[in-house]
């Protein structure tokens, strides 16, 4: 497992919010395009309209704008530099139809055909942003008044050979194209913006199922409150605690069935009895560290809450050696547990860069597992400390002396079961027998 694993909750926005940026600036460019495009085609059925009513005028102006513009967009398609292209669109947009106006006469006689310029900076709204947009819009209000003032005082009061009949047409005309235009820019602005929130949700609801997974994942493979803390990006994580019970549970027989069964069924038959020992550990609120092999490592005493701890590691030791013994698959392959329980001080943290594990060190750890290799198959043995505590409650053998190494020789006892005068432990044997009728 990566060690990135906790900290992908946190990358989830920064992904989205990168998605969103490429679509946004996807839309804009598209959007430009088919401005720019139609624009162009505006040009051409505006002079055409012109000359079919008889009224010539010099094409510099229109020819040079279409020039422009394609030569732009040839530019932006071999470079793909954006901004050069919006740059000089914008451009056209602006100053363009004012050209237009003064090389016909006064606003009157061109129609109003300054109104085209409106486009510059709404087109700036939607593909550069608000705050972009503002140059834009004063530039078009401060070109507006200047040829406001140039027709006050310069215009000479004709019509320059346009028709009053085809002022008030080209009028109607450029007003309706112009708020043709703006509103369909707007609206494909609206709609292309609404599929692209669209998206986004889908793409951030497969990303919430990601980080749902993995945060499965990393809660399934580490205790919840270490995972809540990778969660956090707490960097080192290392806990000392003064008093916990640690459980080894070593399957027998088991190694001798890896050279009958094939590997889809040894791995399918330890997921079936680790399965029913999670269960386990969950009912008894305990901590399972981690499997080594076909042995399971479970401690009780990290939470504070919890004071029980050792009676119900106990009392899982007890129903885990029932289950396998009593379970007919397990039973039929001769298959057992021997167990070890220590309880008293151990060092906990998690280790590693990339496939880190949260482990615990001590004493207590290595009686547990020494507990472990001494017991024979079905039998559960204990250390002093934890005698002492069950000893009213539970049932155990004579002491034995047994060799730990680092510490020599020390007492162990074998715990039998619960003593007569305790009450059954709710819900002890539920999971064995559900497990047995399976």
């Amino acid at each position: 497992m990566e060690k990135n694993i906790a900290g992908e909750h946190s990358a989830l926005p920064e992904n989205v919010t990168k998605l969103e940026e490429r679509q946004e600036d996807k839309l804009q460019r598209s959007l430009l395009i088919f401005v720019g495009a139609f624009m162009n085609l505006a040009v051409m059925l505006w002079l055409a309209i012109y000359w079919l009513m008889g009224m010539h005028f010099s094409t510099n102006v229109p020819l040079a704008y279409q020039l422009v513009s394609i030569a732009s967009l040839v530019y932006y398609l071999k470079t793909q530099n954006f901004a050069v292209f919006r740059f000089v669109q914008l451009n056209l947009f602006l100053f363009a139809p004012f050209v237009m106006q003064w090389s016909i006469g006064s606003s009157v006689s061109s129609s109003g055909v300054m109104l085209w310029a409106l486009l510059a900076p709404v087109s700036a709204v939607v593909v550069s942003g608000w705050r972009e947009s503002i140059p834009w819009f004063f530039a078009y209000i401060v070109m507006t008044a200047l040829s406001g003032f140039f027709d006050y005082f310069l215009g000479t009061g004709e019509l320059s050979g346009v028709p009053i009949k085809a002022v008030g047409v080209f009028f109607a005309l450029n007003f309706a194209a112009m708020s043709s235009l703006i509103y369909f820019v707007v609206r494909y602005f609206v709609l292309e913006t609404e599929k692209i929130k669209s998206k986004l949700d889908q793409q951030h609801m497969l990303l919430l199922e990601e980080q749902e997974k993995s945060e499965r994942l990393l809660f399934n493979v580490l205790p919840t409150r270490i995972a809540q803390r990778l969660k956090n990006k707490q960097e080192l994580i290392a806990d000392g605690y003064a008093d916990v019970t640690v459980m080894f549970a070593d399957l027998s027989n088991f190694t001798q069935l890896t050279e009958e069964f094939s590997p889809e069924q040894m791995v399918s038959m330890l997921n079936t009895i680790f399965s029913w020992f999670d269960a386990m550990t969950e009912k008894y609120r305990l901590e399972k560290i981690k499997t080594i092999g076909d042995a399971y490592m479970v401690v009780g005493g990290f939470d504070r809450d919890h004071y029980d701890y050792v009676t119900h590691v106990a009392d899982m030791a007890l129903e885990m050696r029932e289950f396998v013994a009593l379970h007919p698959e397990l039973a039929r392959h001769k298959l057992g547990l021997h167990l070890g329980i220590a309880t008293g001080p151990v060092v906990a943290g998690v280790i590693g860069t990339k496939r880190f594990i949260y482990d615990l060190w001590g004493d207590t750890v290595n009686i547990a597992s020494r507990l472990t290799d001494e017991a024979q198959k079905g039998e559960i043995a204990v250390d002093k400390n934890t005698y002492l505590r069950l000893r009213h409650h539970y049932q155990f053998e004579p002491p034995t002396t047994i060799s730990v190494k680092g510490k020599g020789e020390m007492t162990s006892y074998r715990l039998i079961g619960i003593s007569a005068g305790r009450q059954q432990p709710e819900g002890v044997n539920s999971l064995t027998k559900a497990g047995r009728a399976g």
